[in-house]
């Protein structure tokens, strides 16, 4: 058979992913904070942006920047724009959208933070206070380094002995120093040396207890009590009133020093009611104002000027800076249109609370806005609104539902709510199983919901099964 090379002609359509597209999508997807860190990037890459101070703007007050910018199908990259004509008869202003309010009315807070000792740090100055040679201080020294977070040596001794060329029976001592060192209980090399630290540190000498430490405290984690009541020869009583003082311990000593912090959200959008209607306001704080550099412009309406790989970098700076402030009018844009959307669906839960809270997927809103899905998801994506309800991730709002009696649907986050209220009001002598849950939720909630459902949900809430939740002391 023999090869041959022919020529076809043929027409075909696909979607382009131009980098201003691509950037338009990043944008989408940033919170408030990454957006603020974005800009400040782009003001320091492109010459051509100028930031201003100017009043803000709302979103519907926002410049037309011509065509809607769709992120679901392709765009020319503005290759068909004549910039010069652009420039002469208008000035891109302020992108910022939303109405504004009484700064007081915004929840912030302004806070003074100074930096807590670590655990490391508090048992090297205890170290220090002590009575200890030099050799010793810097075997310690060595040890502490072994010691993580939770307090515990996470390293064996023997190891650290070999890797460090310490003399065994000198470092078991030091460490038996350390472990008297305040938080109680730190240094332990397991849970049991742990709580047996801080009983000897109490003075407790029951024989009971001290036992259940030492050598039963995977059967007291199964509350598996008439086993070891059992194996010390004692009254299944004797073992709940020794657990009742085991879990006043302390089972992490380091916890107080922890370095991890609780990390505050900043939302990207508010929404406060004023008389009957809700007022949606983007939040801009900290952001900068954009503007096409006016310099810039002037180097390039004049032709003769320059070289020709100058005009070429300067058009190409404009046109980025251009395309990069009408994507973020876009943004402010859509994320303000499915807020909008979200609060007509969801408009009971801000008046009433989680238990009106309705079933919503994306195809609603995108419906609704005349959008596609991926673009309302996008914008929902690791953004966080603040409510009359609290703050919420924007996608805490799409909820599949759960079939009730009466006809309607049921959100599933109502449903765990109403879960969590259920385990709490229990009796922790005698918890809920699932099945009792799910009877609970069918026969006074009206809700059709099956256990293998209830189990799901309980996990996803952290909530531990019955058998672990059972509290006999």
């Amino acid at each position: 058979m023999a090869l041959e090379m022919k020529m076809n002609l043929r027409m075909s359509q696909q979607l382009i992913m131009t980098p201003q597209l691509q950037q338009a999508i990043k944008l989408l997807q940033l919170n408030h904070l990454e957006m603020v860190e974005q800009i400040q990037q782009e003001l320091v890459e492109n010459p051509c942006l100028d930031e201003v101070a100017e009043p803000a703007e709302s979103p519907q007050d926002l410049p037309d920047s011509g065509p809607e910018l769709s992120l679901d199908t392709p765009d020319n990259g503005g290759a068909a724009i004549d910039w010069n004509t652009y420039l002469q008869n208008r000035s891109v202003s302020d992108y910022r959208g939303g109405g504004s309010y009484e700064d007081e009315e915004r929840e912030q807070s302004e806070t003074v933070l100074t930096r807590a000792a670590d655990l490391a740090t508090h048992l090297e100055w205890q170290l220090h206070m002590a009575d200890l040679d030099q050799e010793s201080r810097a075997t310690g020294v060595i040890l502490i380094g072994h010691i993580g977070d939770n307090g515990y040596l996470i390293t064996p001794l023997a190891e650290i002995c070999e890797t460090e060329s310490l003399e065994p029976d000198h470092a078991e001592w030091v460490l038996e120093r350390i472990q008297t060192f305040d938080p109680t209980g730190v240094g332990a090399r397991d849970l049991s040396e742990c709580l047996m630290l801080q009983l000897r540190a109490m003075g407790y000498t029951n024989a009971i207890v001290l036992d259940m430490v030492e050598r039963h405290l995977p059967d007291l984690q199964k509350q598996d009590f008439k086993t070891v009541a059992k194996a010390l020869n004692c009254a299944v009583e004797d073992v709940v009133d020794g657990m009742r003082i085991i879990a006043r311990l302390e089972p992490k000593p380091g916890r107080p020093f922890s370095a991890e912090r609780p990390q505050y959200i900043t939302p990207d959008i508010y929404v406060r009611k004023v008389g009957d209607d809700y007022v949606i306001t983007l939040n801009d704080d900290g952001m900068p104002k954009l503007r096409v550099s006016n310099y810039y412009k002037k180097i390039l309406q004049q032709k003769s000027s320059g070289n020709k790989t100058e005009q070429e970098y300067i058009q190409e700076k404009l046109r980025s800076a251009v395309w990069l402030i009408r994507s973020i009018h876009q943004r402010q844009r859509t994320i303000y249109k499915v807020t909008e959307s979200i609060i007509k669906f969801q408009r009971e839960f801000l008046e009433k609370g989680i238990k009106f809270l309705k079933p919503l997927i994306l195809r609603d809103v995108a419906e609704d806005i005349g959008m596609h899905e991926s673009t309302v998801s996008r914008v929902t994506t690791n953004k966080y609104v603040h409510t009359p309800q609290g703050i919420f991730e924007l996608k805490y709002f799409f909820n599949s539902g759960i079939g009730s009696a009466d006809g309607n649907a049921v959100a599933s986050e109502s449903v765990k709510d109403i879960i969590t209220k259920i385990v709490a009001d229990e009796n922790p002598k005698k918890p809920l199983s699932d099945q009792k849950i799910m009877e609970i939720l069918n026969d006074r909630e009206g809700l059709s919901i099956k256990r293998r459902t209830v189990t799901k949900y309980r996990e996803m809430l952290g909530i531990l099964s019955s058998a672990k939740r059972k509290r006999l002391y």
